[in-house]
């Protein structure tokens, strides 16, 4: 079993698709919407003992943990040994000013630290400035993507779910969602795939250009913890707080395949 903790809803709309997409044939994959930030995270493992003193942590014991307080009992019957991968998903949120920026990026350096392996406490995923940035695209492929970078002050002025509907060429999310219905036309399934594909060459390409300065495919994986120390050292901590726009599906997906993915060589069976 799969569990994937996600910040909010959209976030299990687009992984849906993901999974319809390019996992036909997984695995069963079980699915778990967190509805809350990473920093709110991080204080319940901080009271856990689990963040300075690196420890082993049994994710899965946390997060039932955490969802029961809310009332949902998604993870009740689960326990840790059925779970053989964790990844985590959640937006960096830089706009959220209930902690100093500084602090926000203290705990983030953390929790990267402690979740970085999925067969282990789980490995963490960071979207900048939010999931949101999977839509902040000219139509695709957008050779342009790699340029985008969005202001804190900008994120404060105007809600950045805004920013990417007045930007986006796309007037809705159906160019990348499709539901789990066999009925769902082939053209449409295989036109949602391409339009991953893109934003999956788009986005580790970009990846590639925060941390190497080369927009184009990398000759090695490149680490969320890296990425958020170039996002940190050539955006955040600059006079302009800013972040280059980047979502962290495509990336996973890059990860989990590798470069078979862009080949055209994962399972297309739809």
């Amino acid at each position: 079993m799969i569990l994937l903790i996600f910040e909010g809803k959209d976030d299990k709309v687009y992984f849906e698709s993901i999974k319809r997409l390019f996992f036909p044939e997984k695995e069963e994959t079980f699915v778990c919407t967190y509805k809350s930030n990473i920093y709110s995270l991080y204080n319940k493992l901080k009271a856990h003992d689990a963040i300075n003193g690196q420890l082993e942590v049994d994710t899965v014991s946390v997060l039932k943990e955490i969802l029961l307080e809310k009332g949902d009992d998604t993870l009740k019957e689960i326990r840790e040994d059925e779970v053989s991968e964790i990844y985590l998903f959640f937006d960096y949120d830089f706009q959220d000013n209930r902690c100093p920026i500084e602090e926000n990026n203290r705990k983030l350096q953390e929790m990267l630290s402690l979740f970085n392996d999925e067969t282990g406490n789980g490995k963490l995923y960071i979207n900048y400035p939010m999931v949101e940035s999977l839509r902040y695209t000219k139509e695709l492929p957008d050779s342009d993507y790699w340029k985008y970078t969005v202001t804190l002050q900008k994120c404060k002025e105007t809600k950045f779910k805004r920013q990417v509907s007045d930007f986006s060429y796309y007037g809705s999310n159906d160019y990348l969602v499709v539901n789990n219905e066999k009925t769902v036309d082939l053209p449409k399934l295989n036109a949602a795939k391409m339009n991953w594909l893109h934003l999956v060459v788009m986005n580790i390409s970009k990846s590639n250009y925060i941390c190497n300065d080369k927009n184009e495919l990398p000759k090695e994986m490149i680490t969320q913890q890296k990425l958020f120390d170039n996002q940190l050292s050539k955006y955040i901590m600059e006079d302009e707080c800013k972040v280059s726009i980047l979502n962290s599906f495509p990336i996973f997906l890059f990860d989990y395949f590798g470069e078979k993915i862009v080949l055209g060589l994962v399972s297309s069976d739809l």
